[in-house]
């Protein structure tokens, strides 16, 4: 029996179903928000309540949500649409970042070759996963998230990164990470985890998927990593063919307990012109169900292969949480 945070209180892990292992309910820029008229709170939060309604409708039970700072993390609205779904929605900690730190960290901590303080990043991760979230009645995050993307390993995502690591070691919280596959930054997370002694079957590499290079994906795994397969329906960063296909290729290699599956779409994200959404129309939360699976099912994968990625290895995720 193991417990896990969800928005609306900790659940067994058993209760955690089918789970879609990286969504978003919002991605926003505040600052922006704040000063501009398009954001109505209240049409915005009903729009999520409808399609997480849906989503639980077409058999998906979780959502787990990595917005953290960086993406427009605000968990008291989060929780305020889990009060209004029957789904659970699993919250993070961490920054996310390409390059710097946000401002509010450049000159908090460590500033190498001015003074060496100590990591403030590190007690905010532990807290909002020991302690509570501030402004949520003590929702608590139950995992961590990080990134690297084409920039690299700067001084700034390194720093993070070992933030996020000792934070996990500390709590025992898994760990998520965006990376880019075509930099092959996984492998550059790897050398910075090792460096800290993180065990890479509690790391999911997220957008592993955005790849079609079996090799470098066998390589990661061949580590423990779970991948994260986890952007279908965004066509335009790799064809909804060659995205079932790598599925099916890591499956036939073996690796089907160490992948998990998801779109990386939001009920709303600013980010994105919405002209420009039109672009990637499969991009929603029911395209894994609705298109996905049938295609991994046409390709020889099976349903209890499938379930494995949507059920089981979610649970081993959260349920391998001793710290060390």
């Amino acid at each position: 029996m193991t417990d896990v945070w969800t928005a609306r209180g900790p659940i067994d892990t058993s209760a955690l179903g089918r789970v879609l292992m990286h969504e978003h309910v919002f991605v926003l820029t505040p600052d922006v928000e704040q000063n501009d008229d398009q954001w109505d709170e209240e049409a915005r939060i009903a729009d999520a309540v409808a399609k997480l309604t849906a989503l639980k409708a077409a058999g998906i039970d979780t959502i787990v949500d990595p917005t953290v700072i960086g993406l427009g993390r605000y968990v008291p609205r989060i929780v305020s649409v889990a009060n209004q779904v029957d789904i659970n929605v699993v919250v993070a900690t961490g920054v996310y970042t390409y390059d710097t730190v946000p401002f509010y960290f450049l000159y908090r901590g460590p500033i190498p070759g001015i003074v060496d303080l100590p990591e403030p990043m590190i007690d905010m991760f532990v807290r909002d996963i020991t302690e509570g979230i501030p402004g949520t009645g003590g929702v608590k995050a139950a995992f961590l998230k990080c990134a690297i993307d084409h920039y690299g390993m700067t001084r700034d995502v390194e720093r993070i990164l070992r933030a996020v690591a000792k934070a996990h070691r500390r709590t025992g919280a898994p760990i998520t990470v965006h990376t880019h596959p075509e930099s092959r930054s996984g492998l550059e997370v790897h050398r910075v985890f090792a460096d800290e002694g993180v065990d890479p079957t509690r790391v999911v590499l997220g957008h592993s998927g955005d790849s079609t290079d079996a090799e470098h994906l066998s390589e990661l795994a061949g580590h423990g990593y779970l991948l994260g397969m986890d952007r279908f329906g965004i066509d335009t960063g790799g064809s909804f063919d060659e995205r079932v296909a790598i599925v099916a290729e890591m499956v036939a290699r073996g690796f089907t307990d160490q992948m998990v599956l998801a779109h990386d779409a939001a009920c709303y994200i600013d980010w994105i012109d919405p002209n420009l959404l039109g672009l990637n129309p499969n991009w929603h939360y029911l395209h894994i169900t609705n298109d996905v699976l049938p295609a991994l099912r046409e390709r020889g994968v099976t349903d209890k292969q499938i379930d494995t990625m949507l059920v089981a290895n979610p649970r081993r995720y959260f349920e391998n949480v001793a710290a060390y």
